[in-house]
C-alpha cells in the first residue's frame, strides 16, 4: 500500500466528513469545502475520501441516486429515504444475530456489513400527510 500524505487538504476532507451527520456526498463535501479552499477540486476529494475509506477512517454507502460517505465506521443502520434519498443514522442499537447469522451460512469471512432500510424519512412522510 503506498503512502498516504496527509495533506491541509485531506485533513480539511476528513473534518468536514466528521462534522456532518447527513451522509454527504463528495460532491456535497467538495462544494461545502470549495469555499475556503479555492484550490480544492473535486478528483481530490474523491481521492481523499477512497484513501479514508481504504484505511478504515470513513465508510462508502451505496446510494441509489450517489454514494455517501459517513466517517461513523462502528456498526450501525441505516434508512435510505425513498422520497428525498436522504440516508439517515438508525439510533438502534446493533443486532449481532444480524452478522453471526450471515457468517455461519458463508464459508468465507464477512469483515463487515451494512444495513440499509429503505422507506420514508419523519420530514418526508410529514410532507406527504
Amino acid at each position: 500500500m503506498p503512502i498516504v500524505r496527509n495533506s491541509k487538504q485531506r485533513t480539511a476532507i476528513y473534518t468536514e466528513l466528521c462534522s456532518r451527520c447527513d451522509h454527504p456526498t463528495a460532491e456535497e463535501l467538495y462544494l461545502s469545502l470549495k469555499e475556503i479552499n479555492p484550490t480544492l477540486s473535486l478528483a481530490t476529494v474523491y481521492r481523499n475520501l477512497k484513501q479514508l475509506c481504504e484505511e478504515g477512517k470513513a465508510i462508502c454507502i451505496r446510494g441509489d441516486v450517489s454514494d455517501r460517505f459517513d466517517a461513523t465506521v462502528s456498526p450501525h443502520y441505516h434508512l435510505s429515504c425513498k422520497e428525498c434519498h436522504g440516508l439517515y443514522d438508525l439510533d438502534i442499537p446493533e443486532i449481532p444475530e444480524i452478522g453471526n447469522a450471515a457468517q455461519s451460512r458463508f464459508g468465507g469471512r464477512i469483515d463487515t456489513y451494512t444495513l440499509i432500510y429503505k422507506g420514508v424519512c419523519e420530514e418526508c412522510l410529514k410532507a406527504l400527510n
